[in-house]
C-alpha cells in the first residue's frame, strides 16, 4: 500500500498549479485505488472518488488530474459517519474523539435547547471539527414554561406554551423534537400527543428515550412503552424513532417482540425505526428517575456493584448510592445489557447506529469514543454479526435519511456520489477498531487513516490536523 506523504502532496499541487500554462488541475482532491462503499448505490467496487469545492464531483474507475491524489490500495473508501444521538457539546475534546471515529457529522436528537439559535451561533462561532445540529427537547421545553418538578404534569396553558416554543424553535432550525419521557414521569400522554402534532405539522422526526424500560410490570414496562410511540406516530402522522432501544429492552424476547412490533408498523404505513450503540452498559445520571425505587428490578435484577461512577469508576455500594444520589451531577454506567439484545436490535435492517455519548473532561461511557470503530471491528470483522456494506448502510445512508424531510441538506450526505457533500472518511478495515475501555474511556479508535469534512482533511493519514475546523450547521430546512 502507498500513501502520498506530505512533502510529496505539497509538491504535487505546486507541480499541478504550474502545468499547461499555470492551468490548475480539474480536481482539488482524488482518491484513488481504494474499496469504495456506497449504500446508497450500492456500490462495492474500487473507484476513484474526485472532490472539488467541497463536493464529490467524480466518481470514476480510472485515475484523475487533481491537486491532491492520495493511494487508498487497501483501504475503504466510505461516506463520513453520521451519529444522530450525540450533540456537539462547543468543546473540541468531544469532537476530536469522533473524528477518529470516523464520525464526520453529529446530530443531537435525543433532546437539546429552547433557544436554538444561540446554540447555533455558539458553535459557529467557536468553530466545529464536524457538522453539527440539535433537536428542540421536551424536557426543555417543560423547564422554559416552568416545570421543574419532573413527577408534575403540565397544565393545559403550560402546554400550549410547550408547543409554541417548539414550533419556534423549529422554524429557527431545531432538526425534530426530542423527548426523554423516562426522567420526567409526570409528562402526561396529552402533553407528548400535542408536541408530536407540532412535528407532523412542521415536518420533522420525533425521538423517544421511552417512557419505560425493563418488564417488571404488566402494564408500565418496555414493550407499553413501544405501543405508545406506535400510537403517538399512528394519530398524529409524525415520524419516530425509540432511541437506543438497546439499553430501553435488555431482554432479549422483549426485544424480539419490540423489533416485530416496528415492523408491522412499518409494513402499515408508520414511520418508525430505532437506534442502538453497541455496547452492554448504559450511562445516565444517579439522580434521575432511572434510579427511582424499585431500579435494580427494573434494570433485570442488578445489585449495586453493578454499577460505576463515570468520574472514576468506582463501583457502588448500598451506602455510597444513597450519598451520591443525594447529589446533582453525578453520573454513573449501568453493566445490564446481555450481549444478545445488541446483536438481535443491531442486525434489524430498521435500526441505526448512534452512540448517545461524548467523552468529557477525559471521562464518560467508551461510546463517546469508540461506538462506529466498534462496530466495524468488532461486530463486522470479529464476529460476522454484519457485513461491512451493511454497517457501513446503517452508519451514513439510514440516519442521512432519517433527516432529509426535514433537513434537505441531508440528502448530499451519508453517500459517495457526484454532488454529494465531501464528508469522506478512508480507514484499514483490517485494523478498525474501537479502542475506548470503561476504565480508560479517552481512547481514540484505531485504522481511521483519513477523515474529510466538505473536502478538507481533519485526520490526515492517521494523524489529527489540529484546529482545522471545516464543520458547518445542519438545520431544519437548510
Amino acid at each position: 500500500m502507498r500513501v502520498y506523504g506530505r512533502f510529496l502532496l505539497l509538491t504535487l499541487a505546486v507541480l499541478a498549479s504550474t502545468r499547461c500554462g499555470s492551468q490548475p488541475a480539474p480536481y482539488d482532491l482524488a482518491i484513488v485505488g481504494g474499496r469504495v462503499i456506497d449504500a446508497a448505490s450500492g456500490l462495492d467496487a474500487q473507484r476513484t472518488v474526485a472532490v472539488r469545492g467541497g463536493r464529490i464531483a467524480a466518481l470514476v474507475e480510472e485515475p484523475v488530474d487533481a491537486a491532491v491524489v492520495i493511494d487508498a490500495a487497501g483501504l475503504v473508501v466510505a461516506p463520513g459517519f453520521l451519529d444522530i444521538l450525540a450533540g456537539y457539546p462547543n468543546t473540541d475534546e468531544a469532537a476530536i474523539y469522533k473524528v477518529f471515529d470516523g464520525v464526520t457529522t453529529l446530530v443531537s436528537m435525543h433532546g437539546g435547547p429552547v433557544d436554538v439559535e444561540s446554540w447555533y451561533a455558539e458553535r459557529e462561532h467557536s468553530g466545529a471539527y464536524v457538522n453539527f445540529g440539535t433537536t428542540v427537547g421536551h424536557t426543555s421545553l417543560r423547564e422554559a414554561v416552568g416545570i421543574m418538578d419532573r413527577y408534575a404534569a403540565a397544565t393545559a396553558e403550560q402546554i400550549d406554551e410547550m408547543a409554541r416554543l417548539a414550533r419556534d424553535a423549529i422554524r429557527a432550525g431545531a432538526v425534530g423534537i426530542g423527548f426523554g419521557i423516562m426522567y420526567v414521569p409526570g409528562a402526561s400522554r396529552e402533553e407528548i400527543f400535542r408536541l408530536f402534532q407540532v412535528a407532523a405539522e412542521e415536518g420533522v422526526p420525533c425521538h423517544l428515550h421511552i417512557r419505560y424500560f425493563g418488564d417488571v410490570s404488566p402494564d408500565a414496562n418496555s414493550l407499553a412503552a413501544v405501543e405508545e410511540v406506535l400510537a403517538l406516530a399512528a394519530a398524529s402522522g409524525a415520524s419516530a424513532q425509540v432511541v437506543h432501544i438497546g439499553s430501553m429492552i435488555p431482554r432479549p424476547r422483549s426485544m424480539d417482540v419490540a423489533l416485530r412490533m416496528i415492523d408491522g408498523a412499518r409494513a402499515r404505513g408508520l414511520d418508525v425505526m430505532a437506534d442502538i450503540y453497541p455496547y452492554t452498559a448504559a450511562s445516565t445520571g444517579l439522580s434521575s428517575a432511572a434510579f427511582d425505587p424499585g431500579w435494580q428490578e427494573r434494570y433485570g435484577g442488578i445489585g449495586y456493584g453493578d454499577v460505576e461512577l463515570v468520574s472514576n469508576g468506582e463501583r457502588l455500594t448500598a451506602a455510597s448510592f444513597t450519598r451520591y444520589r443525594a447529589q446533582d451531577t453525578v453520573r454513573v454506567i449501568i453493566h445490564y445489557i446481555p450481549e444478545e439484545t445488541v446483536r438481535l436490535a443491531l442486525a434489524h435492517p430498521l435500526v441505526m447506529v448512534g452512540s448517545d455519548g461524548v467523552i468529557e473532561n477525559g471521562r464518560g461511557h467508551p461510546r463517546g469514543a469508540g461506538t462506529f470503530a466498534r462496530v466495524l471491528g468488532r461486530y463486522v470483522r470479529e464476529q460476522g454479526a454484519l457485513a461491512l456494506a451493511q454497517a457501513i448502510e446503517k452508519m451514513t445512508l439510514m440516519p442521512a435519511r432519517r433527516l432529509e424531510a426535514s433537513v434537505p441538506a441531508m440528502a448530499r450526505k451519508g453517500r459517495l456520489s457526484v454532488g454529494a457533500d465531501a464528508d469522506i472518511i478512508v480507514f484499514d478495515a483490517e485494523t478498525v477498531s474501537d479502542q475506548a475501555t470503561f476504565d480508560e474511556p479517552a481512547r481514540r479508535s484505531a485504522g481511521m487513516r483519513y477523515v474529510f469534512v466538505a473536502g478538507e482533511p481533519v485526520i490526515w493519514d492517521g494523524e489529527l490536523r489540529e484546529g482545522t475546523k471545516p464543520g458547518s450547521a445542519v438545520r431544519r430546512g437548510s
